[in-house]
């Protein structure tokens, strides 16, 4: 690579300042390096893990709930299943009284709130068989540390003091089995992650990644970027928490999104000073052409990924305002140490080493870009038509709670529910829910439930455990399970049936609240995220047409990666096989939202790297066919090598048996890899190729010239562009 004698851009300005002053610089790194893990240590003790919901109707009912009994609401009902020996009957006085001890004897142990046939003779709790009853338990209110999606499995652990209690005071040979949801799952909970386990697996794969990319000793240098890059993305979060709610879940991601970014920023930087060094350039001048040509590229990428990840704050959930918040500034403290940090060290380096070996040209990849761009008409069918058909499979994506049906088919927990089913029991009482009347409106409001199309029945208990000075709890039986479009309307039914003073709760009705609320505003999160990351990439590389591509084929690429959720985890092909985790037929209520707003962001660094040097090519030669396939020549195997990194960080915390959290980050990872690939390495030179000289098309601004707007600095520098310039090419 030559010398460019273009004017210096501003990254190169920029850059002198940093070497001059790179006392200052290192003195800036230790002293934030420093307060950033002391912050990481006292952000322990300021972050939350209860996922809060202001202004939802079901979860301020539940929280209310919560507030005044301590059980219930959001909890989901254990329905523990008692089967008498042969001989016993439910009304017999010694059944009786062993239920009403067991129930006592459950509550002074766990805190749960009991309710079956001994507390009002409620005859739903009889089934067909005389000798077979079943049992509600909620569990006291456990704050939930994971991500707001069915969480099933993630609870405490009840099973054996419920099952210990009902044996021991009901007569021999009784049998006691626990159903329900999370009985009913094969997720459990795992304590959360282990996120210095996931964070030592992502940085091994990624050093074994840039050893293979650099050959050298280089490779330790992107990952010590990122190194650096953690505690100021931590320092950044503990500044958040003090005017803000900041979610456990966002140090979890946090360390593992710093790897990606922080090591894609400091690759591109690092590759391109090789390219200088090798070009004979030393190590300090090598050091500006890297950051002029590469610099402004990661100012741009930093601003796509912020964008992508800021418009998190427009959705009305806590915990996602959080999780976007802190995914800016992890991106922007990557930035920060790449554009400071990283000139300092490779100028060391090079002064230091030998002159490093030539990098692979990457001719297989210049050879894909030729190949796409020769059949550009049939690349575009065929790659587009698969993305197509993806996005169409997103549309049956399910954000509702898991039903019965698409779990456990065998074993204690669902032969106990085919037992209640058969005998006459509603499914729905897995999904049994709580209202809260006040105590004058009791009998009012139970007969006006009884009513409600779709409720099977109305159960509540003399206990004090249900009662207060002014609320009764009355739990609701639906004939459907809330994951069900049946049981759904029910719940509608319910509230429009609940008068003004009564609360409507349940873990069903909150859900279906959270994707109301969130998926309202996403067409807002959407537009504000297009709009912001156009105007950034059109500006940035001067092409209308260019920006509306990197937005439309992003748009693509997610809806894509939706659809292969559904076929993933929700249509269950080959789930248990790779992960070893049984899928419930769900997507987690998050899911979409987050992983937009995570990827719109990643996938755009590519799509800028790229860009920047199709640009860098195309000013060189006028030919845009040349400049397609000389840059992903020489960005395919570098762009490779940064999405296989990014896809071990997010695969790692795949590797979980928490369920919503391994669906998050396999969608994450699916879709870098689908991105990297089907998109990067076909459907871009396919449409680049297909436009033209209209890739360069630019409005004039004022009363510039083509001339000399054309030389300013570009996103990946090299010689003055003239918008408009025909190609060879096209």
């Amino acid at each position: 690579m030559m010398r460019n004698n273009a004017p210096p851009a501003r990254a190169s300005r920029f850059t002198d300042t940093v070497l001059r002053r790179s006392r200052l610089v290192v003195a800036a790194l230790i002293a934030l390096v420093a307060l950033g893990g002391l912050a990481a240590f006292d952000l322990a003790d300021r972050v939350t893990e209860a996922n809060r919901y202001p202004g939802l109707a079901a979860w301020e009912a539940n929280d209310a709930i919560h507030a005044e009994f301590g059980t219930g609401g959001y909890e989901r009902p254990r329905v523990a299943v008692v089967d008498l020996p042969d001989g016993a009957a439910l009304d017999e006085a010694a059944v009786l009284d062993g239920l009403a001890d067991a129930s006592a004897d459950i509550t002074a142990a766990t805190g749960a709130r009991v309710v079956g046939y001994a507390d009002d003779a409620d005859p739903a709790f009889r089934t067909e068989r005389e000798d077979l009853t079943y049992l509600l338990v909620f569990p006291r209110y456990a704050p939930s540390g994971g991500m707001p999606g069915s969480a099933l499995g993630e609870v405490a652990e009840l099973g054996p003091t419920i099952t210990a209690s009902l044996s021991d005071a009901l007569p021999a040979g009784t049998t006691v089995r626990e159903t329900g949801l999370d009985a009913l799952s094969a997720s459990e909970d795992a304590g959360g992650l282990n996120v210095a386990l996931k964070v030592g697996i992502a940085a091994a794969l990624a050093l074994a990644v840039l050893l293979w990319f650099f050959r050298s000793a280089l490779a330790a240098v992107p990952l010590l970027i990122a190194l650096l890059a953690m505690p100021i993305a931590a320092l950044g979060i503990w500044a958040l928490s003090l005017v803000t709610t900041v979610h456990e879940t966002t140090l979890m991601m946090a360390p593992l999104l710093a790897i990606g970014i922080a090591v894609d920023y400091a690759l591109i930087v690092t590759s391109r000073w090789r390219e200088a060094r090798v070009a004979g350039l030393d190590a300090e001048d090598a050091v500006r052409e890297a950051m002029r040509t590469s610099g402004r590229a990661i100012a741009v990428s930093a601003l796509a990924v912020a964008a992508g990840l800021a418009t998190m704050i427009v959705l009305p959930i806590p915990l996602l305002t959080s999780l976007g918040l802190g995914g800016t500034v992890t991106a922007g403290a990557s930035a920060l140490v790449t554009l400071t940090v990283l000139p300092l060290l490779l100028r060391a380096a090079g002064r230091r080493g030998p002159v490093p070996r030539p990098g692979e040209e990457g001719r297989g990849w210049e050879r894909l870009a030729r190949w796409s761009m020769r059949r550009r008409v049939s690349v575009i069918a065929v790659a587009g038509g698969l993305l197509l058909l993806l996005c169409g499979i997103a549309t049956t994506i399910n954000l509702s709670t898991p039903v019965t049906g698409r779990l456990a088919q065998d074993g204690p927990a669902h032969e106990a529910l085919v037992d209640l089913r058969d005998t006459g029991v509603p499914t729905g009482v897995v999904s049994a829910f709580d209202v809260m009347a006040p105590v004058e409106a009791e009998a009012e409001t139970k007969s006006a439930l009884l009513d409600v199309d779709g409720v099977a029945a109305v159960v509540t208990s003399p206990s004090r455990e249900w009662r207060s000075a002014g609320h009764v709890l009355l739990t609701v039986i639906p004939a459907a399970e809330g994951g069900s479009a049946e049981g759904a309307e029910t719940i509608q039914r319910v509230r429009d049936a609940a008068s003004d003073d009564v609360a409507v709760g349940g873990n069903a009705a909150q859900q279906i609240d959270y994707v109301t609320a969130t998926y309202a505003a996403f067409p807002w999160m959407l537009a504000l995220v297009c709009f912001v990351t156009f105007v950034v990439v059109a500006l940035a590389f001067r092409s209308v047409l260019l920006a509306l591509k990197a937005i439309l084929l992003n748009l693509l690429s997610l809806g894509a990666v939706l659809g292969t959720l559904v076929v993933v985890w929700q249509w269950g092909w080959g789930t248990e096989a790779v992960l070893g985790v049984v899928p419930d037929g769900s997507i987690g209520t998050f899911v979409p939202v987050t992983v937009f707003a995570f990827l719109f962001g990643l996938t755009m660094d590519y799509e800028v790297f790229l860009l920047s040097r199709i640009k860098e090519e195309h000013e060189r030669s006028g030919d845009t066919e040349a400049a397609v396939a000389r840059a992903l020549g020489r960005t395919g195997r570098l762009i490779t090598a940064a999405a296989v990194i990014l896809f071990f960080s997010f695969a790692s915390m795949a590797m979980t048996r928490e369920l919503d959290v391994a669906v998050f980050a396999s969608g994450v990872a699916l879709g870098i890899l689908l991105d990297v690939t089907l998109v990067r390495g076909l459907l871009v030179p396919a449409l680049i190729a297909a436009m033209g000289r209209h890739n360069w098309w630019f409005p004039r601004l004022g009363r510039r010239t083509p001339a000399s707007s054309g030389r300013r600095g570009t996103g990946g520098g090299g010689a003055p562009f003239r918008a408009g310039r025909r190609s060879a090419g096209g």
